[in-house]
């Protein structure tokens, strides 16, 4: 435990949120007045009233963003930022002390083997050109149920290490009881060889990182024992399809300016995002342990989203967390397609909802249960902003057949005519796209002022760029929203989430995969549409441009996904990024060696899966059983189990086989040893073909 006494950042950090919290409070209050006098009964309904308070919640989410990208747009254009962590070390503070070990971990679960290895190679040749390299371990843990996806990372684990002759520097542990999933995968790290390493860098499956940013990230924590993480803004490359592309010009132009307003506000109690980030291993294994959650899943049970958590379990202690925001060399990949990414979504959206549970939780920093706040409010904002549509469009169809009332109760001399303040409901409107596309603006103007649109294609195409963006994320926003208030609603009606690996490649999306995921929505938008078209038509036409994208979703969610429309886009020079224009080293090693991994035939037996390679190849058998652990004693029922399904492949082939039949014989040398000595003995044709081989 670090002592507790108050630090001037944390100082300017309570001023800082001070006036951030005025400013939103005080734009809130003015648009909510706003819309209460654009209601017929100027917010006297109970109606009206649910309408303006669920407009009030929206507007100040809204309202977050923009003043913290304000607050993004001071810091990176004044000149200097006296609490950037990357500004406390200096090239006169030497060379790292040999005795400083840290370990970059790559926690998988069914990941593309041939992206993680690639990565892995990129990031290894671009520490080793630092000099460095003798400093740092990498783990691959792989938490894979696949039993495919498993002896192939095996073979890719071996085969790297070859390459890189890094036998004693890359280690692979695969884990055969996934508790915790990846918080229990980096757990299970921490006990078994934490106690060796200083620090540890915690990767994502595509994750990439400079040689130079790793050992930066080592000096400032070493410069600054306070700090417990250090987290990176990673910048997303590499992708080829529409929405990618999209999404990744999004991170690298509008990025930077919200990274920094998040560093302006957060200062030492910042977030902690998982991966691209280094933990001091002592405090993190000593405070940072998970809470079970009291209750069922998916709002009690284990923690899903255990980085928040971690966070602020270390600030507890009295450890800061800071954002490296202007730390470059740090990146990572976006989901390829409309789909994966709600898929994703869905997964977070659990998590991120289980910390309301934690918002009072004893003993945290006020900063770090804003952070709880925030990160469900990220989805829940999205209900909020389908149930203001359906409140607003319950108020346009009652005031469509109600009968108008003149000459209220009592005496009355005039009559009271509905008065309709286009004016005001233009200025709403304005402010409204003032706060969501101003901070869009201005992060262009932070890049021309920085004399950096070359890398974006110069500036008439990062302008077009720009516009172009504002017209996808127009179209986009109405369907995230559908599925986001569908993951919160099926999230507080208790019905839990999966956790696997993610489809990472550029494969695209199927008219059908589309039109399963799209159809519910579709129809919900139609028969909305219709009942406003048919009640209240002025109301329908200010509503067209949320209902035109759902109706739309199926044909967008397909084209969008195609790489070969968003190679199209990148030659028109439309959604470049830098990485594009001038590839740092590491990019460009990883597209080679991914490309190498690629190629067909590059291993035996190309055409067969990878548990007839465990049990027939001679070397990836021996491979296999070697990475096991230490055989322990079995009960008798599972010997005999797995000795049946021994006697099930051999006799009817491997095809037979279930996916966890396959993962129950991998898990077991002894019966792996006999199956590849049995194998080779089979004398019947078409038996021994089921294994690849020739009788």
């Amino acid at each position: 435990m670090i002592p507790k006494e108050k630090l001037p950042w944390e100082q300017a950090a309570r001023r800082r949120r001070l006036i951030m919290i005025a400013l939103i409070l005080g734009t809130t209050l003015i648009a909510s007045s706003y819309m209460a006098d654009l209601l017929p009964g100027k917010g006297t309904t109970a109606l009206e009233i649910a309408i303006i308070v669920v407009f009030g919640a929206l507007f100040a989410w809204i309202s977050i963003g923009f003043w913290e990208s304000i607050a993004g747009l001071y810091t990176l254009l004044r000149r200097t930022d006296r609490f950037a962590i990357t500004k406390t070390i200096t090239d006169a503070d030497g060379k790292m002390s040999p005795e400083v070990r840290t370990a970059i971990l790559i926690p998988v679960c069914n990941e593309d083997v041939n992206r993680v290895f690639a990565g892995l190679d990129a990031t290894y040749k671009s520490l080793e050109a630092t000099g460095l390299l003798d400093q740092f371990d990498f783990f691959v843990l792989s938490d894979s149920s696949n039993p495919d996806c498993w002896v192939a990372e095996e073979i890719a684990w071996y085969e790297t290490c070859q390459a890189l002759n890094g036998f004693n520097r890359i280690f692979y542990r695969h884990r055969r009881v996934n508790i915790k999933r990846k918080s229990g995968n980096i757990a299970d790290f921490c006990r078994r060889w934490g106690r060796n390493y200083r620090y540890m860098i915690v990767f994502d499956a595509d994750s990439v990182m400079a040689g130079q940013t790793l050992v930066h990230m080592v000096r400032i924590m070493e410069k600054n024992p306070r700090v417990g993480i250090l987290q990176t803004a990673p910048l997303a490359v590499n992708k080829e399809s529409l929405i990618a592309r999209v999404q990744q010009f999004s991170n690298h132009v509008y990025g930077p300016m919200f990274v920094a307003g998040l560093h302006f506000t957060q200062l030492g109690d910042s977030h902690f995002w998982g991966h691209n980030a280094i933990l001091r291993i002592e405090a993190f294994m000593k405070h940072c342990g998970l809470p079970q959650l009291p209750g069922k899943p998916p709002l009690g049970g284990e923690i899903l989203s255990h980085d928040f958590v971690e966070a602020a379990l270390m600030r507890k202690a009295g450890y800061e967390v800071w954002l490296a925001y202007d730390l470059t060399g740090s990146y990572e990949e976006l989901p390829p397609t409309l789909l994966e990414e709600l898929k994703r979504d869905r997964r977070w959206c659990q998590g991120n909802m289980q910390h309301m549970r934690l918002v009072f939780a004893k003993g945290l920093f006020p900063a770090h249960r804003a952070l709880f706040l925030h990160g469900a409010m990220a989805y829940v904002s999205a209900l909020l902003w389908f149930l203001f549509l359906s409140l607003s469009s319950a108020e346009a169809i009652y005031e469509a057949i109600r009968e108008p009332v003149y000459f209220p109760a009592g005496r009355s001399l005039f009559p009271q005519w509905p008065v309709w303040h286009p004016r005001w409901a233009l200025t709403l409107l304005a402010t409204t796209a003032i706060i969501l596309f101003l901070p869009k603006l201005l992060s262009v103007m932070v890049i021309m002022i920085k004399r950096a649109a070359r890398g974006f294609g110069g500036v008439a195409r990062l302008l077009c760029s720009m516009v172009a963006e504002v017209v996808f994320s127009t179209l986009f926003a109405p369907i995230r929203m559908l599925f986001h208030s569908k993951f919160v609603f099926l999230t507080l009606l208790g019905q839990e989430v999966g956790w696997g690996g993610q489809q990472r490649s550029d494969r695209g999306t199927g008219w059908g995969e589309a039109a399963r995921m799209h159809a519910t929505g579709t129809i919900t938008a139609l028969l909305w549409a219709a009942t406003l078209f048919l009640f209240n038509r002025s109301f329908f036409w200010w509503n067209l441009p949320i209902f035109v994208p759902i109706l739309l979703s199926i044909p967008l969610s397909v084209w969008s996904s195609r790489a070969r429309l968003g190679r199209a886009f990148r030659r028109a020079g439309l959604f470049l990024i830098p990485e594009e224009i001038a590839p740092p080293y590491e990019l460009r090693v990883l597209k080679e060696q991914e490309a190498c991994m690629n190629q067909p035939n590059r291993t035996p037996m190309p055409d067969a899966d990878n548990f007839v390679r465990a049990v027939v190849n001679p070397r990836v058998n021996v491979l296999h059983r070697t990475l096991l652990r230490k055989k322990r004693t079995v009960a008798p029922a599972i010997v005999d189990r797995r000795r049946q399904l021994q006697e099930k492949a051999l006799s009817n082939g491997p095809q037979m086989l279930s996916a966890r039949e396959k993962k129950e014989l991998l898990c077991d040398p002894q019966c792996m040893e006999e199956l590849h000595r049995r194998v080779w003995e089979i004398t019947d044709p078409a038996l021994a073909a089921h294994w690849g081989l020739a009788a």
